[in-house]
């Protein structure tokens, strides 16, 4: 596998004053040649890669052969011949050396919803007598709201407490923490390893959702003696609208912890049609129905782009864009009431970098007209996701230089960016 060093990375950690410096770190970076690897609109700078990821070149041709020749020529007999059927744990061993995890211990299935369901009925059953599921307020809604569903099937109590009393509140009856690693308004990046060996003292499993970290951050699931993880590949894994998610099983509890959705894909011999049910063994028994093949062979191309670099480049310039965005901001925009949301210290954030400011949907709907793509989050966040692999130091100078001129001259204040939150 061919990579790309990271050291020159590092010297974009040096200040860039002007247009001039930030083109002269782009002309020395290392991952530079990947931006030729995705289909980004002309004039357009996206920021919103920690939302939806760009469009690798290479899915086109894949999903046209994909289409034609393995579904269109070859039907039925794909499964075998273009191993479809081994799609989830081939695809989940891809994923695995971007979290930390061995092959074997991740598979691609479902969306990262049912995965959370799957993960967390699990590990209720796992903990019998634990009837508590801990996480945070303002987690990822969509967490709160399948832990909230798996307690009421289960009988169990959803509890949340702020992160920083995390720790302290794992007590007897909590069975699993489940937590975001890195916090999808702010990117705040949680410790994993130290909230991971204090859940492990008292007992109870942990639960991380890796949806904003993944692709972006250095993550080390069995150096943190993690259980159990989620993640989804349509952001920095570039796998497209809607791809299928995946789900993280530490070896060493696969054979006891069974999945709630016992599918027929989960079966020991799913070909064997058999009416009782009998769960595979390792990390396919988390599998329930048919892979979607189509959303399968789109993530698989988003992935091979991480297999053409070292995966410490594109951290460091993950910390080297989000820093050179924060400085400017507060440089050239200081007195237009934005705050950092996002902690300073890139040691405890992700790949996104967060501002408030009352105003913040107009001002995403004012950049995005001229050509600058962020995203909002309720109730005041302007959010700018930094994608090292196909963005520029030139694309966050020129997207400042952007947010200054329309705050500057209030081309925010229209109409048109002042009517009711939408999704943007």
């Amino acid at each position: 596998m061919k990579t790309i060093a990271h050291g020159a990375v590092m010297e974009t950690m040096m200040r860039i004053a002007t247009l001039d410096d930030a083109l002269a770190h782009d002309a020395a970076d290392p991952l530079a040649p990947m931006r030729a690897r995705f289909s980004l609109p002309e004039g357009v700078i996206y920021l919103d890669g920690n939302s939806l990821g760009v469009l690798p070149a290479a899915t086109m041709a894949r999903m046209e052969r994909v289409v034609t020749l393995e579904w269109g020529r070859d039907l039925i007999g794909s499964w075998n011949t273009h191993d479809w059927i081994g799609a989830p744990t081939r695809i989940g061993d891809r994923i695995a050396p971007l979290i930390g995890a061995d092959a074997g211990e991740v598979v691609v299935a479902d969306s990262t919803s049912a995965n959370l369901f799957k993960l967390l009925a699990a590990a209720l059953a796992d903990r019998p007598g634990r009837r508590t599921i801990l996480s945070e307020p303002g987690n990822f809604p969509t967490d709160l709201y399948v832990a909230s569903g798996v307690a009421d099937v289960m009988g169990a109590t959803l509890k949340t407490v702020p992160a920083d009393r995390i720790v302290e509140a794992i007590d007897g009856d909590v069975a699993v923490v489940l937590l975001t690693h890195v916090h999808y308004k702010t990117s705040r990046r949680l410790d994993m390893a130290a909230i991971t060996a204090a859940a492990h003292a008292a007992g109870a499993l942990v639960l991380w959702d890796l949806s904003h970290s993944v692709g972006a951050v250095p993550l080390d699931l069995n150096g943190a003696g993690a259980d159990l993880a989620v993640g989804c590949g349509y952001k920095y894994l570039n796998g497209g609208p809607g791809a299928p998610a995946f789900l993280f099983v530490a070896a060493r509890h696969q054979e006891r912890l069974r999945s709630p959705l016992s599918g027929w894909m989960g079966h020991s011999a799913p070909f064997a049609f058999d009416d009782g049910y009998q769960p595979a063994p390792g990390i396919t028994r988390f599998l329930c129905g048919t892979p979607p093949i189509l959303g399968l062979a789109a993530l698989e191309e988003g992935l091979a782009l991480f297999e053409a670099v070292d995966f410490a480049a594109v951290t460091a310039k993950s910390v080297a864009l989000s820093t050179l965005l924060i400085d400017r901001v507060e440089e050239r925009c200081a007195a237009f009431g934005l705050e950092l949301a996002t902690p300073r210290d890139p040691a405890a954030r992700g790949s996104h970098v967060s501002f408030r400011h009352p105003h913040a949907y107009a001002l995403c709907q004012a950049l995005i007209a001229e050509g600058v793509v962020g995203d909002f989050r309720a109730p005041d966040i302007l959010r700018f996701g930094l994608t090292p692999l196909y963005l520029s130091h030139a694309d966050v100078w020129r997207a400042v230089e952007t947010l200054q001129d329309i705050l500057e001259h209030r081309r925010w204040d229209d109409p048109r960016y002042r009517v009711a939150m939408r999704v943007t």
